[in-house]
This record gives C-alpha cells, sequence and structure tokens, in this order.
C-alpha cells in the first residue's frame, strides 16, 4: 500500500476512473464527494472509501485531495463556502485541481490555501475516460517545482506524459488553448462534412481525402464518424466546449487580442446549448452545419 491518502471531489466518469486507477495502483482511497451523492456512495462502497458531505471531514481523511469540478463557481464553492470547505484543517493539505477553469480561480485557491498551510498543483486533463482509467492521462501541470516534484509519483502514476508549464495559473492557460484549437477543430470539420453532405459528395471518401491532405487533424480521426452516424454520447460535452471557448476569449480579452475563429466557434456552442443540445458530445456541432439536419 502507498503511504499517501487520496481523495476525490468530483467523481464523474473523470473523476472515478482516476480513483479507480489509482485504487489498482496500491493508493488508498479514503474519501470522496460529489453533488450526485448516490454515484459518490456506490463508488465509495466500491473502493472500500467514505462518502464525505462534509468537505471538511473529507480533508481530514486524506493527505493528497484532487478536485475534478466543472467550473469557476464549483471550486468557489468547494474551496470558499463559509460553513463547508476543503480549506478548513488544511494545514499539510496539497489540494491538485484537475478541473478545466480559470487561471483566475487557480491563483485564488492557491492564496486561499497557502495562508491556512496547505500548497495546491494543477493538473489539467487533455485526455479521454478511457485513458483516465488506465493511467494514460496527458498532464498538463502548474504550481511551484518544489510541491510538483514532491507530487510527481502519483501523478505519473496517473499519466503518460507531465507537462509542467510554470507557476500556479499556466496550466489553466495552456489547457485554456488546447480546448480552444481543438473546439475550432472541431466547428470546421463539421462544416466541412456538412457542406460535403449538401454538395452530395461521400462523406467515407471525404473523410479518406481529408486524411491524407491538409484537411487532416486529431479531431478528424475522433470525431468524423459521430458527425456522420448522429453519435454524439457525451465523451466531451459541448456545453463545456463554450465554456472552455469562454475561457480562451477571456484570456485574449485581458491582452487586448482579436481572436475571430475562436469567437465563432464560442458562438456555435452556445447555440448548440441554448437549443438544449449542451450535454451533447462536442461533435453535436455538426447538428447545426449539415442542411438535413435543420
Amino acid at each position: 500500500m502507498k503511504k499517501e491518502k487520496i481523495a476525490f471531489v468530483g467523481v464523474g466518469r473523470m473523476g472515478a476512473n482516476m480513483a479507480r486507477n489509482l485504487k489498482d495502483r496500491g493508493y488508498q482511497i479514503t474519501a470522496v464527494n460529489d453533488l450526485d451523492s448516490q454515484a459518490a456512495q456506490k463508488l465509495a462502497d466500491e473502493l472500500d472509501a467514505k462518502n464525505c458531505d462534509n468537505l471538511a471531514e473529507l480533508t481530514s481523511l486524506a493527505d493528497v485531495i484532487f478536485t475534478v469540478v466543472s467550473n469557476d463557481n464549483a471550486m468557489r464553492n468547494i474551496f470558499m463556502e463559509e460553513q463547508n470547505n476543503l480549506l478548513i484543517g488544511a494545514e499539510g493539505k496539497v489540494f491538485i485541481n484537475c478541473a478545466t477553469v480559470s487561471d483566475k480561480i487557480q491563483k485564488e485557491i492557491d492564496s486561499a490555501a497557502k495562508a491556512v498551510g496547505a500548497c495546491t498543483l494543477e493538473a489539467a486533463m487533455a485526455s479521454s475516460i478511457s485513458q483516465a482509467r488506465e493511467g494514460k492521462l496527458f498532464l498538463i501541470i502548474g504550481g511551484e517545482e518544489e510541491t510538483f516534484l514532491k507530487f510527481k509519483p502519483i501523478l505519473e502514476e496517473m499519466s503518460v506524459n507531465l507537462s509542467h508549464t510554470g507557476d500556479i495559473g499556466k496550466a489553466a492557460q495552456v489547457k485554456a488553448l488546447v480546448n480552444m484549437v481543438m473546439n475550432i477543430n472541431t466547428a470546421a470539420l463539421a462544416e466541412g462534412l456538412g457542406l460535403a453532405d449538401a454538395l452530395g459528395l461521400d462523406l467515407k471518401m471525404i473523410t479518406d481525402v481529408f486524411a491524407q491532405t491538409g484537411a487532416n487533424s486529431r479531431v478528424l480521426e475522433t470525431d468524423s464518424d459521430d458527425m456522420i452516424d448522429r453519435d454524439h454520447e457525451a465523451w466531451f460535452m459541448a456545453e463545456h466546449a463554450a465554456k472552455d471557448s469562454g475561457l480562451a476569449k477571456d484570456l485574449a480579452d485581458n491582452v487586448g487580442l482579436s481572436l475571430p475563429l475562436n469567437n465563432a466557434t464560442k458562438a456555435q456552442y452556445d447555440k448548440l446549448t441554448q437549443i438544449g443540445k449542451g450535454q451533447l458530445d462536442k461533435s453535436a456541432v455538426s447538428e447545426l452545419t449539415f442542411l438535413s439536419r435543420q
């Protein structure tokens, strides 16, 4: 059994599978928490952990606390809610924050943690659910190098590659850029396939041509079949794509840079969310680009 006791806040499909992977690798998962209390209890039973409604109790049961929550507000709630938060009794603890959130909130949480004698790392994930389960994530790390090196062995159990990008906030910036480019590529592919379909071209032929030309991309490999087959089971939800494109827009606005492609992509994902399809996979942006689906 590895010496560090580990807890997870946010045990959706990514968080739960990260916890399972670390359990398999000899770590004791002592506590979990999630807004979906039934899912948290089920995972707690599976991992022989405690499902903690009280966040301070969860902190008391672990040395390392991973957070995998949805947005800045969720981060602020779990760390700064007055009566029930992770920083109560947190001296000596480390919080490894894996959510795709703003650099601003990461810095706020880091300052609050330091004030109570705790520390934080960012470990932004650029990977999928299956990779979380297998310990093959690509993790983008932000934080003090000394803290990173201390907890690097745990992070290496979760990943095939680590990239330490600098101080707290830098990993959030890098992850926003990653998702910005991915979302632009996804929206561009949806438009290409939508136009091909409107022209009566064979879509299998088009994807084969794309794959051998400058139109090739990682998104072509992961999303083209789903777009064609209208299979939009959520691996990365459209509403999260909208949020992440918004994070990139905020970064650009802060430095006075215009990003017209990102703005157009965000508008598409905002529209998809507004028409009630935000919880479909990001490939569902193709529902806006095929004439037959309008």
